[in-house]
């Protein structure tokens, strides 16, 4: 069965023409879109790094926190420095230079959920339908998903392929969560082969199944990087989502060190990612990227390794936003709740989509997310 992982969404668009149609704003040439997804990376580590009393509640008793290797690595006065620590490239490159964040408790900043129940296919739908549906998405089962999802709406809208619009994922249940229609995207996740048409493809494609997690249903996350940036490489999809699982599910085994080196390796693709892009002129400085989680976990070293509707805390998300159009930059600190519901809206504005004009039941774009720096 899968644990619950943080996911970041990435989508990218590079769009060569558009033909508009009434009441949208074609998106400009050459725009490229990301949605990267964490799963169930709590808002303690990603605003505040290392979580000293967690770490001390996973060791024995007659272990010393301050001699722990990961303690030494990450650990720093203030939180501020801690993310810093952890996260390095996003917090120092991404965040301070080229994007901004919402959701930090301590800047005043709430990002939830709307769905009522706080684990992954509610959460991810959430993010890509625009809307809860509680009532019908409940569980965590391979279902496929009832309603039409934004990956789909931009396939549509921009008149692209499959291979245009591409979903890797490390949970196999992505397969039906990321589209109505089967066979609308391509979507590799989970325990699948890929042909990518090179010898490092192959390789990649095969080794994931010698290397097992313990996890039956979600590969490492490093065959999941790996297959999406050949991937984008070769195909130079207009579309991608990238959706990373092991900062959940380690948690969920009460692995805060599995835990904590998942966050930092994460944060060396984001480098990765980031630099291959700037590297790309069909892509550089034309890239909207939105990085966000399917749901929160516990606050407390009681509850951290859970979530669910009945764990305070579950609730708390966050989500991020890099864009050429957007001067912000940092964390935000405005009152009042974002939901996870409005990344829909967000991203489809982003590339010229109105996404509630075909679906007027979805929640608004994030206000703040949308303006045009251009």
């Amino acid at each position: 069965m899968k644990h619950r992982r943080f996911v970041v969404i990435i989508a990218v668009a590079a769009v060569a023409s558009w033909g508009g149609t009434a009441g949208q704003t074609p998106a400009p040439r050459g725009d490229s879109l990301i949605l990267i997804t964490l799963d169930g990376a709590r808002t303690q580590e990603v605003f505040g790094g290392l979580d000293v009393e967690v770490l001390r509640s996973t060791l024995p008793k007659t272990d010393t926190v301050e001699n722990h290797p990961l303690y030494q690595r990450f650990h720093a006065a203030t939180p501020e420095a801690r993310r810093e620590r952890l996260l390095p490239f996003f917090w120092t490159e991404l965040m301070r230079r080229h994007g901004s964040i919402a959701g930090n408790p301590r800047r005043g900043s709430v990002v939830r959920v709307s769905n009522g129940h706080r684990f992954s296919y509610p959460g991810y739908s959430e993010i890509l339908v625009g809307r809860a549906d509680d009532q019908v998405i409940r569980s965590n089962d391979r279902v496929q998903n009832p309603h039409r999802t934004v990956l789909e709406g931009l396939k549509a809208h921009l008149g692209l392929p499959a291979a245009q619009v591409a979903v890797f994922a490390s949970w196999e249940v992505f397969n039906e969560i990321v589209e109505h229609q089967p066979g609308a995207l391509t979507v590799n996740a989970g325990y699948e082969a890929f042909e990518g048409g090179s010898v490092a493809v192959g390789d990649f494609s095969r080794l994931q199944f010698e290397t097992p997690t313990p996890w039956n249903s979600v590969r490492h996350d490093v065959y999941t990087f790996r297959l999406a940036m050949a991937h984008l490489a070769a195909a130079r999809p207009r579309v991608l989502y990238l959706a990373l699982g092991e900062t959940d599910d380690w948690a969920h085994d009460g692995r805060y060190d599995r835990v904590l080196e998942t966050f930092a390796r994460t944060d060396g693709y984001l480098g990765e990612l980031w630099t291959w892009l700037q590297s790309q002129a069909d892509y550089r400085d034309r890239t909207h990227i939105l990085i966000t989680t399917d749901h929160g976990r516990g606050r407390t070293v009681a509850d951290w390794r859970n979530h669910g509707a009945k764990v305070d805390g579950a609730e708390d998300t966050w989500m991020a936003f890099i864009s050429p159009r957007l001067a912000r930059r940092g964390d935000w600190s405005e009152p009042g709740a974002i939901w996870s519901s409005q990344a829909a809206a967000t991203m489809a504005s982003w590339m010229g989509l109105d996404w509630r004009a075909a679906h007027p039941e979805a929640a608004a774009p994030v206000t703040g997310a949308t303006g045009d720096a251009r």
